[in-house]
């Protein structure tokens, strides 16, 4: 396994409900075909993103099932399968390789703030339960924990299948210390849109995008810039997206790119609880920002 085989521009998709807040499959399919035509490298399904807390086992096996056949080999199907109990994160990762998942997105177990050897023995016990690649995600602003560096590096060296790491941080004294002294088998992904090009120039591999919901050919354009040293291009399609970028947080993820999917007419803007609908304001401030930038 090479470390490019997780890498480039992979989708936090939203999952898009119906009026009664079943699972809109139909806009599913639509939303699959809009990356294959962008050439999104990565599609998971069933993260944050997804609203993964809301999501029983068996929706999380249908949304799966549907991307992976929609897909149809064209696209790589990484899916969330994480949560704070190690037994229940296990049972997900397994229900999401019987549902087609090609490797698995495993948040880091929130709420509990476990130790970082209570955070290696969760990830051991997911790595000794499946056959496929696994992105740890560290997210610490949703968590209430950091994933360590150096408990990374450890999972990443032990276990073959331990394959990456989406880094939602700006921590970039970890991202350093990750990006060079990592395994060559082992990708390092950001997870925050308007760190791309200075995580990739770093030495990152790819990013795990919010933004590429709704950009995704400009997301993609705007990593592969930065791979191939155009710092010109990159930092000129930034410049033009940053705003939506900070935007897609104004209120907690994923309401904000569900509003302009939604207005894009990609999908319905139905949310489960606890998330609502956006404020008045915000909605207005998005609607400017998608007007100038020509999605709307």
């Amino acid at each position: 396994m090479s470390r490019r085989y997780i890498s480039g521009s992979a989708v936090a998709l939203v999952t898009p409900f119906r009026q009664d807040r079943s699972i809109d499959t139909d806009a599913l399919r639509r939303l699959v075909q809009f990356h294959i035509e962008a050439g999104t490298d990565i599609i998971i399904p069933c993260g944050t993103t997804g609203e993964s807390p809301t999501l029983t086992g068996d929706e999380q096996f249908e949304i799966i099932r549907t991307v992976r056949d929609e897909a149809d080999g064209k696209i790589m199907i990484a899916a969330g399968a994480g949560t704070n109990s190690t037994a229940h994160a296990v049972e997900l990762a397994q229900n999401a390789i019987k549902a087609g998942a090609a490797a698995l997105l495993s948040v880091a177990p929130y709420y509990n703030k476990p130790s970082q050897e209570g955070i290696y023995q969760h990830y051991r016990h997911i790595a000794e339960a499946v056959p496929v690649p696994i992105i740890i995600y560290n997210v610490p602003g949703r968590t209430g924990c950091n994933v360590a560096a150096s408990t990374i590096l450890r999972l990443a060296r032990d276990f073959e299948n331990i394959a990456a790491v989406k880094e939602a941080s700006d921590n970039f004294t970890q991202i350093a210390e990750l990006l060079e002294e990592r395994p060559d088998n082992f990708s390092v992904l950001t997870g925050e849109d308007p760190l791309i090009l200075p995580f990739i120039a770093m030495g990152g591999d790819g990013v795990i995008s919010v933004a590429a919901n709704e950009i995704p050919s400009q997301v993609k354009r705007l990593v592969e810039a930065v791979k191939r040293g155009d710092l010109a291009e990159a930092r000129t399609i930034n410049s033009t997206y940053r705003k939506l970028f900070r935007l897609n947080f104004i209120e907690s993820n994923p309401v904000p790119v569900k509003y302009v999917l939604a207005q894009m007419g990609m999908i319905e803007e139905i949310y489960r609880l606890p998330l609502v609908s956006l404020s008045a304001e915000n909605k207005a401030r998005l609607d400017k920002e998608m007007e100038s930038l020509g999605l709307i």
